[in-house]
């Protein structure tokens, strides 16, 4: 590359940083204060209510059902301009209504059927919805013109109503109303008779498809059962937003200063490639209008950490090339070579894990399924696009010296093998205690984890009493209220670190108990209502939840040990791998059970990251495994040992600095985050600690225990043979 050109790319790349810099900040301070330049937010951020109803009828038609969701929406929208209402699965509806903050009076609201009226000229109620048979579109043909109508078809009893009532009326309008509102007022023209009449004058069929469907859902007699619902104040969101960017700037400011020094001209290009790859995530965000949630901010910050691998990659590579005694210009290029492989196999077993959150997750966790993928293709272009093409523009004005990039220290190989069966023995002892830990817990009635109302049912109740109260006091002063005021034996009462909440889970509560609930609060502690936030959860839900938390890890894990599979050619990589990451997930598991971290939503996403964040770093020493034997055609278990032992000193840097770079992330989440966060970021450190460890001493060591015991059981095979003949 010529200079001039190095010049040009390097002014883009400033370019770039500036303006997207600028449009983010543009976002990020307009985000819940405006409608042109803001990020959509999630219930958990926005506040509000999201209900999920079960609908009984087990014959709904699909007509009843679509009509009942249209209904919901007409009156959502009273609330909210950005509530939604979607049918979910075969018998179930979803309802989301951000930014509210009257909740208990929306759901009280919500449970009451519309209304839809026939009035006569003086206004009077003549007909109620209940009076309709059925309402549909049509088409009439009049002087070989097609005209969209409205048909009508009363019952029985209506019927000679009606008959009398246009009989004295003609000439006159009879409007429709529906919940107050006029939707229709056609004029009557003659007597009707036979309970059959016609809306004409209609301006579409579309229109007239609207009017049917609003006079059907006035006599609809679906029932709805709630399933769940959650009522969530915005004060959370607003301080989850503030912390969030502030762990995020902090955790890029302290990578930066660490690529720079590790890798100097090469941590320089990295640094502004992940400057242009932490400002596109919130564009990307933006413009396909992706719905922000709390895992989502955990994901587009742990996105941040995990960006760095690729270029860790590549980075480690162009120092071992320059220690070969490569020119700069030629080390840079084989380098990326070199590392591509890695990089790809790494990301795609992470978007398998982020691809099956998408399936299988809840609304929130979708939210942190989508950023995750946002943030690894993002990351994957600017390693491999962007920061490569600043490298070259770098080297090219000048930059030369290999001096600026640093070479690669001869280290002494490490024998990690000789002591496999020791790393065996403490993975064994820690998993154990996790074992006997929620043995122990569950004897103890406690349960063996911390199982949150996602997984158990029941209603859960945050309320920030503004100030810390110690929880043998909330013992003996506030439950006592509770159990009084609801009748409920059991509540249980949970502390939120570092904060003025407290977590109360008690049975199933009714709508007019949560309002006595927050009445206690309002009348003895002056908490008032938008300080508090519920979640309803069904035993239905619940049971949904634990399955799909199981089938969510079982496909994940089937698919990437099919993609090792194919990838490496041998079933013995991709099973050790997945062995490994069993490993991981045993491990959190123990953190789970141990320190009682509760057990919910994001327990899901939780166990997923660690799936895609451990195999991606195990890919990238098995990447060099496969390297390092493509010239062997036989080896002794003395060369596969040696050969195993070099390949894991060879990624070790790379492994550690990867791991470095995404704990801190993960860190500043826990010591920033709000309280959801911590219980998310707590596993998730101890998830990446875990990943590490496996990838350094179990995934090799697997692999290298099933190859030798196949040497093994080939030779006596073989001399068995030998032996017969």
């Amino acid at each position: 590359m010529k200079k001039g050109k190095g010049i040009t790319i390097l002014c883009i790349v400033m370019v770039c940083i500036l303006s997207l810099g600028y449009y983010a900040s543009i976002i990020l301070s307009s985000t819940g204060r405006g409608e042109n330049q803001n990020i959509i937010l999630g219930l958990d951020l926005a506040g509000g209510v999201s209900i999920t109803y079960q609908i009984v009828d087990e014959d709904a038609t699909a007509e009843e059902i679509s009509d009942t969701v249209y209904k919901l929406q007409r009156r959502v929208e009273e609330y909210s301009t950005e509530a939604t209402v979607a049918r979910e699965g075969n018998d179930r509806i979803t309802v989301a209504i951000p930014g509210v903050t009257d909740a208990n009076d929306i759901l009280e609201d919500l449970g009451t059927p519309g209304s839809l009226e026939f009035r006569d000229p003086e206004g009077n109620v003549v007909l109620t919805g209940d009076d309709v048979e059925t309402a549909a579109a049509r088409y009439v043909t009049e002087s070989g013109v097609n005209k969209a109508i409205v048909e009508l078809q009363f019952t029985d009893e209506a019927a000679e109503v009606f008959a009398d009532l246009t009989g004295e009326n003609i000439g006159k309008n009879m409007p429709i109303v529906y919940d107050g509102e006029t939707i229709s007022n056609p004029s009557v023209k003659e007597q009707i008779s036979g309970g059959t009449a016609s809306i004409e004058g209609m301006e579409s069929f579309q229109a007239a498809e609207t009017l049917a469907s609003q006079i059907r859902i006035g006599s609809l007699s679906l029932e709805l059962e709630e399933l769940s619902s959650q009522v969530v104040g915005a004060s959370l969101g607003e301080e989850a937003i503030s912390t969030a960017l502030t762990a995020a700037a902090i955790g890029l400011a302290l990578i930066i200063v660490f690529l720079i020094a590790f890798y100097w001209v090469a941590g320089v290009a990295t640094s502004l490639g992940l400057l242009i790859y932490s400002t596109a995530v919130v564009a990307v965000i933006y413009l396909f209008e992706i719905t922000l949630t709390l895992p989502g901010i955990a994901g587009i910050i742990l996105g941040i950490g995990m960006a760095v691998d690729a270029n860790v990659v590549i980075n480690a590579r162009i120092k071992e090339e320059l220690a070969l005694g490569k020119s700069t210009a030629a080390a840079m290029k084989t380098g990326y070579q070199k590392a591509l492989s890695a990089i790809v196999d790494g990301n795609v077993t992470t978007l398998i894990a982020a691809a099956v959150l998408a399936m299988k997750g809840s609304g929130t966790v979708k939210g942190f399924a989508y950023t995750l993928a946002i943030g690894i293709i993002l990351s994957m272009i600017t390693a491999l696009v962007v920061t490569r093409y600043t490298m070259y523009a770098i080297h090219a004005i000048g930059f030369k010296d290999v001096k600026y990039y640093g070479i690669a220290k001869e280290r002494k190989v490490v024998d990690f093998l000789s002591k496999r069966y020791v790393f065996f023995i403490i993975s064994v002892v820690i998993i154990a205690a996790g074992f006997i830990g929620e043995a122990v817990n569950a004897a103890g009635g406690k349960g063996a984890f911390n199982y949150s109302l996602e997984f158990v049912g029941g209603t859960s109740t945050t309320v920030d009493l503004g100030k810390d109260y110690e929880l043998a006091e909330i013992d003996s002063d506030i439950v006592p209220l509770i159990n009084d005021a609801l009748g409920t034996a059991e509540v249980q009462v949970q502390k939120i670190a570092d904060t003025t909440q407290v977590i109360f889970k008690t049975r199933n509560l009714e709508l007019s108990e949560r309002e006595t609930f927050a009445q206690i609060f309002k009348d003895n502690y002056s908490v008032e209502t938008d300080a508090i936030s519920y979640q309803n959860v069904s035993e239905t839900i619940s049971k949904e939840m634990t399955a799909d938390a199981v089938w969510a890890v079982i496909i994940a894990v089937i698919l990437m040990l099919i993609y090792i599979w194919f990838r490496f050619d041998d079933f013995r990589f991709a099973s050790s791998a997945i062995i490994a990451l069993l490993h991981d997930i045993l491990v959190v598991l123990t953190c789970y059970s141990l320190v009682r971290i509760s057990v919910g939503s994001t327990f899901i996403a939780v166990m997923l990251t660690i799936l895609g964040y451990s195999i991606n770093d195990t890919i990238v020493t098995f990447d060099r495994i496969r390297e390092n034997m493509k010239s062997r055609v036989k080896v002794t278990q003395s060369e596969l040992a040696e050969i195993a032992n070099k390949s894991i000193t060879q990624t070790l840097s790379r492994s550690i600095n990867t791991s470095v770079t995404t704990f801190v992330m993960v860190l500043l989440l826990y010591i920033l985050g709000v309280a959801s966060i911590k219980e998310f970021a707590l596993p998730l450190m101890i998830g990446v600690i875990s990943g590490t460890y496996s990838s350094i001493c179990i995934a090799t060591e697997l692999w290298f225990e099933m190859k030798i015991r196949q040497k093994s059981s080939a030779k006596t095979k073989k001399a068995k043979t030998k032996k017969m003949a």
